[in-house]
């Protein structure tokens, strides 16, 4: 559904601690397979080991590692040396100030950066899927300051994705909550989305 309305990459949710979405290894493996060329498979995990992230990716055949939480100093690289030709995509969840110096190290390692509006630092963490809009003023400095694509996430709608391009000019949309009703994927609301663009 998602590609026929013009997504140009699928984001399958593993395991998170919260958030809509996620789906059992065995169906992320199983959609990744069937994605035609070009469209991107994006694999998001919410591990924070490098060697456990490049083992999930070798199973379910992603083009693409979007890494939802935090890796220590040197961990993005590292997943990119051991995953030759798949990218990684560092999310950076903008609660501040210092969420610019977080994307600015993140992008010296990582293909990308998204930019999302989850808490790590809840006791149940939000890496996504919340539906909350966070500081898009925030989000446009870190996209002028880092000198790799940014994509943005977070509470995008179909009501306010024009917004949100004009406001952050990302290179992509990432969208979850903004185009679901009772927790399901909504073809009107994805139909709408791309309309707005």
């Amino acid at each position: 559904m998602a590609i026929r309305h013009g997504a140009s990459a699928l984001g399958l949710v593993s395991q998170m601690p919260s958030g809509p979405g996620v789906i059992p290894d065995a169906d992320i493996a199983r959609i990744a397979a069937a994605v035609p060329p070009p469209v991107a498979t994006f694999l998001l995990t919410c591990a924070q080991d490098a060697s456990a992230i490049v083992q999930q990716q070798r199973r379910l055949r992603t083009t693409t590692v979007q890494v939802c939480d935090s890796l220590p100093r040197g961990g993005y690289a590292q997943v990119k040396a051991a995953l030759p030709g798949v990218r990684v995509v560092a999310v950076v969840h903008v609660t501040g100030p210092s969420s610019v110096d977080e994307a600015v190290a993140a992008a010296g390692e990582a293909d990308a950066i998204l930019l999302d509006s989850g808490r790590p630092d809840q006791a149940v963490k939000e890496l996504g899927g919340t539906g909350r809009r966070h500081d898009w003023a925030l989000s446009r400095q870190i996209r002028e300051t880092v000198d790799v694509p940014v994509f943005l996430a977070g509470g995008i709608t179909p009501e306010n994705a024009a917004e949100a391009v004009a406001t952050v000019g990302p290179f992509a949309l990432d969208v979850c909550t903004g185009v679901r009703t009772d927790g399901a994927l909504d073809e009107a609301r994805l139909r709408g989305l791309f309309l707005a663009l």
